[in-house]
């Protein structure tokens, strides 16, 4: 075994000390057998490895991905940021703005809720931008078709509508969230108009294709800065990336 190695290492380094015509070092079927028996006896008495290895594959997969979204997040950024049928909580002319992806019967929205309540309670300049994304079946699909028209018809009753919604413990469907909207004092009927009228079936549409871009597969997902965050990340961790696009103007600085 110990010749094996050393005849592979002399023969590598060979290799790079020659041209780029050198023969190419290969093994016959016996080395070839003997190098994979040293790797499995390896890997068995150092299972550990194989952890640093899979660490290494996540490593780069995030560092990949991250470099996709901050890609799209610089193509699509007026479309992020500053969409017309979006619905802005905190402060429309904030310094800083993140973006929510979201879906009503996302779970991990649900719960994460709060975090975007204690920072628009918190940080008087931030603009935190709703991005409607029904992603979870045809409930969620109905539900956001609803919450289109509530924006549409009374877009001074959508924050509450949204919070009720989406913070209620009912699967959100077409009847919980028209059930949400007409305690608010909406009329059935005018929204059923709207929804009617003004389908937001290509709204969804762009929605679908900016998560495509920036690579998000599930909700939430937030846009800070240059840079997307994939889940409900935490309270500490949004605060930070905004503290960095304030610094330096960037959300890793």
């Amino acid at each position: 075994m110990t010749r094996l190695f050393k005849t592979f290492a002399a023969s590598a380094c060979l290799s790079l000390a020659l041209s780029a015509a050198a023969p190419a070092f290969a093994l016959d079927d016996a080395q070839k057998k003997e190098m994979g028996d040293f790797i499995r006896e390896y890997l068995i008495q150092n299972p550990e490895v194989m952890i640093e290895v899979q660490n290494a594959l996540e490593a780069k997969q995030q560092a990949q991905r991250t470099e996709q979204s901050s890609k799209a997040v610089a193509e699509y950024k007026d479309q992020i940021f500053s969409s017309p049928t979006d619905i802005v909580l905190g402060n429309p002319k904030g310094d800083v703005s993140i973006v929510e992806f979201f879906d009503y019967n996302c779970g991990y929205c649900k719960r994460a809720m709060s975090d975007m309540d204690n920072i628009i309670k918190t940080d008087k300049n931030v603009r935190f931008v709703l991005k409607e994304f029904p992603i979870l079946g045809p409930d969620s699909l109905a539900a956001h078709k609803v919450a289109n028209a509530v924006r549409l018809i009374a877009p001074d009753k959508y924050p509450e509508f949204h919070r009720r919604l989406l913070g209620g413990q009912e699967h959100a469907s077409d009847e919980t969230a028209m059930a949400v909207a007409t305690g608010l004092g909406l009329k059935e009927a005018a929204i059923r108009k709207s929804m009617a009228d003004h389908p937001n079936d290509d709204l969804v549409r762009q929605s679908y294709q900016l998560a495509n871009a920036i690579g998000i597969t599930g909700t939430p997902t937030y846009v800070v800065g240059d840079q997307a965050m994939f889940g409900a990340v935490g309270l500490d961790e949004i605060e930070d990336k905004v503290k960095n696009v304030r610094a330096c103007g960037k959300a890793t600085c």
